[in-house]
C-alpha cells in the first residue's frame, strides 16, 4: 500500500493541532519499529517533551540529529563482555541498536536533551516568528458626513 502524504492540506488549517500528529508518525505502514517505546507531552502553551525508554544506552551510545523538521534519535550499544566465568542465561533487557524518526512541525525546534534512570528527554520548543504570528487589525468607522455628488440635468 502507498503512503499518501496529506501535509499541504494541512497548511491551510488553523491552529496546531496537527503538531502531535506529526510526531507520532501514525502514517507509518504496519509492522513499524515499536523499539524504543516513547511518550510525546505538552510541557507548557509552547513547549512539548518527548520522552523515550532507552534503558542500558548510555549518553554516549546515543546520538540526536535535528535536521530539516526531522528530528532522528539512534542508540548503538557497544559489546561488553560479560566477564570472566559468568555466562548469560537469559537477556531481557534488550541491547539491539535502534533509530527513530520524528516529524516536526514548522517553526519547532530542539531546545535540548538529557538522560536520566533510562529515560531520555528531548525537549521542544515551537517558535513562531513574528512576522507569522496573529495580529489584531483595527476597524475603523466611515465618516458620517459622506459628500454626494450630483449630476445636473439638462433643462
Amino acid at each position: 500500500m502507498r503512503h499518501v502524504d496529506f501535509s499541504p492540506l494541512y497548511r491551510s488549517t488553523v491552529g496546531f493541532d496537527r503538531l502531535f500528529t506529526m510526531l507520532d508518525s501514525l502514517a507509518q505502514p504496519e509492522g513499524a519499529q515499536t523499539y524504543p517505546p516513547y511518550n510525546i507531552e505538552r510541557t507548557g502553551e509552547d513547549s512539548y517533551r518527548i520522552s523515550m525508554a532507552v534503558a542500558g544506552f548510555s549518553d554516549d551510545e546515543l546520538s540526536i540529529e535535528a535536521h530539516r523538521n526531522v528530528l532522528t534519535v539512534k542508540g548503538e550499544r557497544k559489546e561488553e563482555g560479560n566477564g570472566e566465568g559468568s555466562e548469560l542465561l537469559y537477556r531481557g533487557i534488550a541491547s539491539r541498536a535502534f533509530e527513530r524518526r520524528f516529524q516536526l512541525a514548522d517553526h519547532v525546534d530542539v531546545v535540548g536533551a538529557s538522560l536520566k534512570n533510562g529515560l531520555l528527554f528531548v525537549d521542544l520548543k515551537r517558535n513562531i516568528p513574528e512576522e507569522l504570528k496573529p495580529r489584531k487589525i483595527a476597524i475603523t468607522a466611515s465618516s458620517a458626513k459622506a459628500k454626494q455628488i450630483e449630476a445636473k440635468t439638462a433643462a
